[in-house]
């Protein structure tokens, strides 16, 4: 049971992914299905890593919750870590480069690429276990104070990394820099409805920020070109409107999170609130 649950949340946090990813990239890069379904895939992957390991009744659906924006965060890492730091591509299709940059240059140099990289995982993982440390040890208090700082973090890594890679180009933006850190506060308060695990309600806040603003800047302003495609020429305008056949699978996944989540607070629930 539980890893049929594992199952269908992991196959919804990928699609959803995999379809806002298609729908502004397929113009410009074209589609292929292994592309598409790659991060289905992976979160598929991580969804029964998650339930192997971590003790999660995916009975209940303020669990089902808690995963789903778990998985969504993890397979978004695991992604932009390789794109950013592992993977060789030719950077001049994009106007923000995908590689690790510095001042929107592309350091040239893998082995500085991946130094940095692993700089990132080790100082980001790090702080993921010291959070779990000190909040199995006691030290960390269940309290609004750890809630609203604990609960901001994941954004604040979203905020630094998009501002790094993004304002050497487009500039910097006060209130987009605020937006994600504001977001995941947000869904870090609706996680601890659900749960009293702070890398939970942390990453998982994350996870659903990133799902929104996506959401946000695909579906709702749809002409307008992802921002590492500015002014480039759209290559394969027949996705213009293919990527339509999309829509209905991405409004139904949201749908079903949405219900998901009616549920979850209608029925007994516990958490750090």
């Amino acid at each position: 049971m539980q890893e049929s649950i594992a199952l269908i949340i992991g196959l919804c946090a990928g699609l959803h992914t995999s379809t806002w990813g298609m729908y502004k990239d397929a113009p410009y890069e074209g589609f292929t299905w292994i592309r598409y379904f790659r991060s289905t895939i992976l979160s598929t992957i991580v969804a029964f890593a998650v339930v192997t390991f971590a003790e999660l009744d995916l009975t209940q659906a303020s669990n089902m919750v808690v995963l789903y924006g778990f998985v969504y965060v993890i397979e978004r890492a695991i992604t932009e870590y390789y794109k950013t730091f592992l993977r060789e591509q030719d950077q001049s299709k994009y106007f923000i480069p995908m590689q690790f940059s510095v001042m929107g240059n592309v350091v040239k140099s893998r082995a500085a690429r991946l130094s940095a990289g692993f700089g990132y995982l080790v100082g980001v993982t790090g702080v993921a276990f010291l959070v779990h440390y000190l909040q199995k040890s006691g030290a960390i208090t269940n309290n609004w104070v750890a809630l609203l700082t604990v609960g901001s973090f994941g954004g604040w890594i979203s905020a630094f990394g998009g501002a790094w890679k993004d304002a050497p180009k487009e500039g910097f933006e006060t209130l987009k820099f605020f937006r994600s850190p504001g977001m995941a506060l947000g869904y870090a308060i609706m996680l601890a409805n659900f749960t009293d695990n702070y890398l939970y309600i942390c990453f998982g806040g994350l996870g659903f920020t990133i799902g929104t603003i996506e959401t946000y800047k695909t579906f709702f302003f749809p002409s307008k070109p992802r921002g590492k495609f500015a002014g480039k020429e759209i290559q394969f305008p027949e996705w213009l409107s293919k990527r339509q056949y999309f829509v209905p699978l991405y409004v139904a996944i949201w749908l079903a999170v949405i219900v998901t989540l009616v549920i979850a607070f209608l029925n007994p629930h516990q958490g750090l609130i």
